[in-house]
């Protein structure tokens, strides 16, 4: 069955009417601030103290944007005849957002949960060098990224919850039969 000669012609003419009397609605960006998607990926933010100095963001970086500079400190021993660490301190944690592709590698592979994205879009500038953002600028992206989504309920307890919860039990366990051990001590010291 061959179709009618002019008949695409009519159906996208009918298109183009629907469209033409249909109302636009066009969001006023400024003022109207857009509904973003929870997943969103804007701008990405550091949480300082996770951070172990790794460079496994910088290394697996396809852009080279991350720029990371350390130094290493001694730690002394926690315990008495115990030995010196080393531990390496952060001194620069920069992101140049120019360059950035926003892939989300540096996210993904960074052990310590030290990277998040924030939903955060408007940090255009007009000088292409303060899209360099150094690790005080960073942090002040983390108060944006919002909270993770709640667990499924049914689900187990994580490893790492259930151990701490478990590493705490034991804490308190010991401390109460220290303090009841002191308590007995004390006892006996008075008679």
């Amino acid at each position: 069955m061959s179709p009618i000669p002019g008949s695409g012609l009519a159906k996208g003419l009918a298109v183009t009417l629907r469209t033409m009397t249909k109302k636009s609605v066009t969001a006023q960006y400024p003022d109207k601030q857009p509904e973003l998607p929870p997943r969103t990926r804007g701008v990405i933010g550091l949480f300082e103290e996770n951070c172990t100095v790794c460079m496994l963001c910088a290394r697996e970086c396809p852009d080279w944007c991350i720029y990371i500079d350390s130094h290493k400190e001694t730690v002394p021993a926690a315990t008495p005849g115990g030995r010196e660490r080393s531990r390496n301190v952060l001194d620069r944690f920069a992101i140049d957002f120019a360059l950035c592709m926003y892939c989300g590698i540096c996210i993904e592979v960074c052990p310590f949960d030290a990277l998040f994205w924030s939903p955060e879009f408007e940090y255009a500038e007009t000088d292409i060098h303060e899209l360099t953002h150094e690790r005080d600028k960073l942090r002040e992206w983390m108060w944006t990224v919002p909270e993770p989504p709640a667990l499924d309920p049914r689900a187990e307890e994580p490893k790492e919850i259930a151990a701490a919860r478990k590493a705490v039990e034991k804490a308190a366990a010991t401390a109460a039969a220290a303090a009841a051990a002191a308590a007995q001590a004390q006892e006996g010291d008075q008679q």
